[in-house]
């Protein structure tokens, strides 16, 4: 698999609220800016990878290929198809010769249609409803408790997620969130669920995103530079909380094991970090997991600034879910491709050659890929 399927456009509309849109309308304009940022037209698509919203049944290939006027020879719609999920199955497929060029899509109208988001999701919903885990701020917060009682870890050094963050969205014109955000104006912020704060939990947001993703001999015909996927690995926690020590969900770590082991390179060869963050504390968990600092003293790695501008190890350049916009990780993977070809603007990394996007179904099933510009 390795480097021979690459990135070679990316598209992302306006995000906030999009009043008067329907979700599939907003995947087709994602689909359209992403075709051209590649130089290329819906008739040089063979394939077509869409990701279907969580509250109702827009994102099915079948209507977003019908709007859009193509007749792909492979088609498909993942239920919950973050931007990884959807990139492996593009790779798989383009690996396997049945599609060449194809587009990942996802479009949503969740904040202007007022969508409901106090739900339990996944293997044993009805359970955690019934003991009033009803949103993913529970077991977030939940989480974060034993990661404080097993480790020392404190707020405020958890409070350094959604300021870090925070500091990026003021470099980044997509973002929702911008007005800067203290550690103090953190700590003074009342809890929503204890002790998560407002600011450690993603807003719902309108918008969409696009990826046009080929292979390498064809993304050498085309006119901008191709991001390779140079490692993936995926891994499921569907036993859930039948599963030792659940919150933490140390099946992460077999996750990132699996990943260095088939892709050869190690978390020091990584030069920005792209955590999908539903909640800060999927940062402050991926962090240790995935080997950038030892498990318990992420806490501390985040509180020495390291993941900030200007640290060691940008992590969420674009503000994350937390300040950007809820886009169940499209988004990051869209300004992963950007900040490897240079076009990140104010925000930009000097010298980035290699970035890894991880992303994860809260305690359910995880996946990462590898991007890269040197191959």
């Amino acid at each position: 698999m390795r480097a021979q399927v690459a990135i070679v456009g990316v598209g992302t509309t306006k995000q906030g609220e999009l009043p008067g849109r329907t979700a599939n309308e907003i995947a087709i304009e994602a689909i359209e800016l992403a075709l051209a940022d590649a130089g290329l037209t819906k008739a040089d698509v063979d394939g077509l990878i869409t990701c279907r919203n969580l509250h109702d049944r827009f994102g099915i290939d079948e209507q977003i290929g019908h709007l859009l006027g193509v007749n792909p020879r492979f088609g498909a719609t993942l239920d919950y198809g973050t931007g990884n999920f959807s990139l492996h199955l593009a790779v798989m497929a383009i690996e396997a010769g049945m599609a060449e060029t194809i587009v990942l899509a996802y479009g949503t109208n969740q904040r202007s249609m007022r969508s409901g988001f106090g739900i339990s999701v996944g293997g044993g919903a009805e359970m955690a409803a019934l003991a009033g885990v009803v949103h993913v701020a529970g077991p977030a917060a939940l989480a974060f408790r034993r990661h404080q009682e097993l480790y020392g870890t404190t707020e405020e050094q958890l409070g350094w997620v959604a300021v870090g963050q925070r500091e990026w969205a003021q470099k980044n014109p997509l973002a929702i969130f911008r007005t800067p955000l203290t550690i103090d104006d953190y700590l003074s912020s009342d809890p929503l669920v204890a002790p998560l704060r407002r600011a450690d939990l993603t807003m719902i947001s309108d918008g969409g995103a696009a990826l046009v993703v080929t292979s390498k001999q064809r993304a050498k015909d085309l006119p901008k530079q191709p991001v390779m996927i140079d490692g993936m690995a995926e891994r499921t926690a569907f036993r859930a909380d039948h599963d030792r020590d659940s919150l933490m969900r140390p099946w992460l770590g077999e996750l990132a094991r699996d990943l260095w082991a088939s892709s050869g390179y190690r978390p020091e060869d990584i030069d920005a970090l792209y955590i999908q963050d539903a909640t800060s504390v999927w940062v402050l968990q991926m962090l240790e997991w995935y080997g950038f600092a030892p498990v318990g003293e992420g806490g501390r790695f985040l509180a020495e600034g390291h993941t900030r501008p200007g640290g060691s190890l940008p992590v969420n350049t674009n503000g994350g879910q937390l300040s950007e916009s809820y886009m169940w990780g499209w988004l990051h993977l869209c300004e992963a491709v950007r900040q490897l070809r240079g076009e990140a603007g104010e925000r930009q990394i000097e010298g980035i050659e290699v970035a890894l996007d991880c992303s994860s179904h809260d305690f359910l099933k995880g996946a990462a890929s590898i991007l890269t510009t040197r191959s």
